[in-house]
């Protein structure tokens, strides 16, 4: 197996700087979009066999150095009690919020093998086709919490900052129900074959320094502390993070994901000797090619050369993203760094 991005992980010395991108599997490609006029985007999570050729495309096409599991943050929650739609064009639709004490009593804690038993086999069939690390991925206690409470995507967050501030032991409750499931899910997947575990706190940037440390961090580190039993290396992921990045280290991960908008050479002089996974914003998969292969320059010499760095975006990618440039940055990245 290809193990550059691995070892990148553990902070080690590569040939070259691997490279993989959020949502490198979707909406951008061809094969995708002829997949979804026959299924809905559940229907393939939940057929392996799909689930399996989406999260293959990417690799085959690109030659990215990582395949991460074609899935969405909220598979694991019907096995939760929760129950919900994916509404194109507006993500997720929770049926009954979770704002207090007696909505979290409807809640169970996650069995992986009896509630996601699809997940798991989608993984054991992609380890016997890849030949590159495999990423399985989690959402993080808040951020779940937050689709939770205020019932789907949110522009103001204000359910969540609510029950937060008006019932903190309560909202504790909650983040530590999601922390535990996150963990037997990402360990399930762990010991299917998934070699490296990512958790996407997509909203916690919305918090203030003081609200992460006090209600958020407690259960993100004690996520971390379960996962760290998985002997597997793990990524943290949030945008809107740049003020939170060191108590996100002190979550207990092993790499952290930057967003666009924190300089990387920055993020890497305050993290020490931690890697890091980043952070081009893909809306410069727009641009015009020789502007797009300059600012995927200009990364690369902000890192300098230094060990742990895995090249990716700063968020997923967008729909409507060409193809071919996606293709154009793997090989520039792949070309300037040595391979």
């Amino acid at each position: 197996m290809n193990d550059v991005f691995l070892r990148a992980l553990a902070g080690q010395p590569t040939p070259y700087t691997p490279v993989w991108f959020m949502r490198q599997a979707g909406r951008y490609q061809p094969e995708y979009q002829k997949l979804r006029e026959r299924y809905t985007l559940p229907e393939i999570v939940r057929t392996p066999e799909l689930a399996v050729e989406v999260t293959l495309l990417p690799v085959r096409k690109l030659g990215v150095d990582a395949a991460i599991l074609f899935a969405d943050l909220t598979t694991p929650l019907p096995g939760m009690g929760v129950s919900l739609e994916l509404v194109e064009g507006k993500g997720p639709v929770i049926e009954r919020p979770v704002r207090s004490q007696e909505d979290l009593a409807r809640l169970r804690p996650l069995e992986p093998e009896q509630d996601v038993p699809y997940v798991l086999e989608a993984i054991r069939i992609l380890k016997r086709e890849l030949d590159v690390p495999l990423i399985a991925f989690a959402g993080a206690p808040f951020t779940l919490a937050s689709y939770l409470v205020e019932g789907g995507a949110s522009r103001r967050y204000l359910e969540v900052k609510r029950f937060m501030y008006r019932d903190p032991e309560g909202f504790g409750r909650l983040l530590g129900l999601l922390a535990d499931s996150m963990a037997r899910y990402l360990k399930a997947q762990a010991e299917a074959g998934a070699d490296a575990l990512m958790v996407f706190d997509s909203w916690v940037g919305q918090l203030t320094r003081r609200d992460y440390r006090r209600h958020v961090l407690p259960a993100t580190h004690r996520l971390f502390v379960e996962l760290a039993g998985a002997g597997r290396p793990t990524i943290y992921f949030g945008t809107g993070t740049m003020h939170l990045l060191e108590l996100l280290k002190q979550a207990g991960p092993e790499a952290l994901g930057l967003d666009a908008v924190t300089p990387l050479a920055w993020a890497r002089e305050r993290l020490g000797a931690t890697p890091v996974q980043g952070n081009l914003d893909p809306a410069y998969l727009f641009a015009p090619r020789d502007r797009l292969l300059a600012e995927v320059d200009a990364i690369l010499e902000e890192n300098m050369g230094r060990p742990g760095h895995v090249f990716n975006l700063g968020h997923g990618i967008l729909p409507g993203t060409p193809e071919a440039n996606v293709a154009a940055v793997v090989e520039r990245v792949h070309e300037r760094t040595g391979a």
